[in-house]
């Protein structure tokens, strides 16, 4: 389930310190963007944020909520979003802090991405 208007208003403002925050909808959530990269995701009025082996021990406490997952043909697909505890929703600064850590982790895994996409040959031009 995506992101209430409520909830999607409250966020956008809250994270406001990071940059331009947008959200779009997708997979059946809402994918929460700054600058055009993916920090987190809302699913039923919940934010889940990015985690990597760089930040994971910023978001020790997080870890007893279960990450954000799917199912596929029958398993349970863990992704590297993890929940904010609630607390953090009545304490903005803290929660720029956790979003501001998983932008980077997001900034990591997209430059990641870009250095192992392969290259494209360009096609030869009819002479």
């Amino acid at each position: 389930m995506t992101a209430s208007d409520s909830f999607a208003a409250f966020l956008r403002d809250q994270l406001a310190p990071l940059g331009r925050v947008t959200m779009r909808r997708m997979f059946g959530k809402t994918g929460v963007f700054c600058d055009g990269v993916m920090l987190g995701m809302v699913t039923e009025d919940t934010f889940y944020v990015r985690v990597d082996a760089h930040n994971r021990a910023t978001f020790k406490e997080a870890e007893s909520a279960p990450p954000l997952n799917y199912e596929k043909k029958g398993s349970t697909i863990d992704l590297a979003f993890w929940r904010v505890p609630e607390r953090l929703i009545d304490e903005p600064d803290e929660l720029v802090l956790w979003a501001r850590a998983a932008l980077a982790a997001a900034r990591r895994v997209a430059a990641k991405r870009q250095r192992a996409a392969p290259r494209r040959k360009p096609k030869p031009r009819p002479s």
